[in-house]
């Protein structure tokens, strides 16, 4: 079976996806009987690059992040066009890995819309439109016999929603509870250690851990995008984010988090577990 991908996005997780079909993809064949090929890659930084035979993954994977970097390659334009390598592209599959907006959803949610209505399945590791609209985007796949998965949106690489639905099929789910922001308690462990906020959040940033505009990570709306994709996949409850409590970090001084340490407990931002009935949303809790 052979499966030709567009990636919508072409930061650190598309980037990831190419170099392990670069590195491991001949043995997917043997494995899995399965072939992957990338056919389009639109990014708003590096532009375009199409290729119905397949874009060359050693040059993908080497492609420098710089605007317009995709021009350089055979097919390539310096200019993004995501709706042309969604809905113009021989593509099977749409990887879609986009910045993340908490409120709206865009433009991830006409990705994901635009893929499904062409006829692709649609893969993504973005928070909003599974947040915001999972019921309409899994009504719709299931309506043309298509998969929406949104495994990577919580937890990253951890299979959290996968073990729920499969390995844990036949348990009784009561609730969740744990760390599901790494921004959020990076800054807390540099704090902790002497470090202001403001230079916390900047090293976060440097690293490659934080956005340009950390607010949803600082924030707490990341962890409540999460929550209600897990409480909508673990308990099949369709929450709304607005009903669900959510305070951030921000609240907590420098003072008070290197108090708790020295006093043997830790801040965390934690999502206090949402149940059947009890929803006590995202707040930071001294643990």
């Amino acid at each position: 079976m052979h499966y030709r991908l567009a990636l919508i996005g072409f930061g650190g997780v598309a980037r990831a996806l190419v170099e392990i079909l670069r590195n491991k993809g001949n043995e997917l064949p043997q494995k899995e009987g399965l072939e992957l090929s990338v056919v389009a890659v639109s990014d708003l930084k590096l532009g375009m690059a199409e290729d119905p035979d397949g874009l060359d993954l050693a040059a993908l994977a080497e492609l420098p992040n710089e605007p317009g970097a995709l021009a350089a390659l055979s097919g390539g334009s310096a200019e993004p066009d995501n709706e042309a390598a969604i809905k113009r592209s021989n593509a099977d599959i749409v990887v879609e890995a986009t910045f993340t907006n908490p409120e709206t959803g865009e433009p991830a949610l006409s990705h994901c819309r635009w893929a499904l209505e062409s006829g692709k399945h649609v893969v993504t590791t973005n928070k909003g439109p599974v947040a915001l609209a999972a019921a309409e985007l899994t009504e719709k796949a299931e309506a043309k016999g298509l998969a929406f998965l949104y495994e990577g949106t919580v937890m990253s690489g951890t299979p959290v929603i996968r073990t729920a639905e499969q390995s844990l099929a036949g348990c009784h789910i009561a609730g969740f509870r744990g760390i599901l922001n790494g921004t959020a308690n990076f800054v807390l462990g540099q704090v902790e250690s002497g470090m202001s906020f403001d230079d916390a959040i900047a090293l976060a940033q440097s690293e490659g851990y934080a956005e340009a505009d950390p607010t949803a990570d600082i924030g707490g709306s990341d962890v409540l995008m999460k929550v209600v994709i897990l409480a909508r996949a673990l308990f099949g409850q369709d929450v709304v984010a607005s009903g669900v409590p959510c305070r951030g970090i921000t609240g907590l001084s420098e003072a008070e988090i290197r108090a708790a340490k020295a006093e043997g407990h830790r801040w965390k931002l934690l999502e206090q577990s949402i149940l059947r009935r009890n929803r006590k949303g995202v707040s930071p809790a001294r643990v």
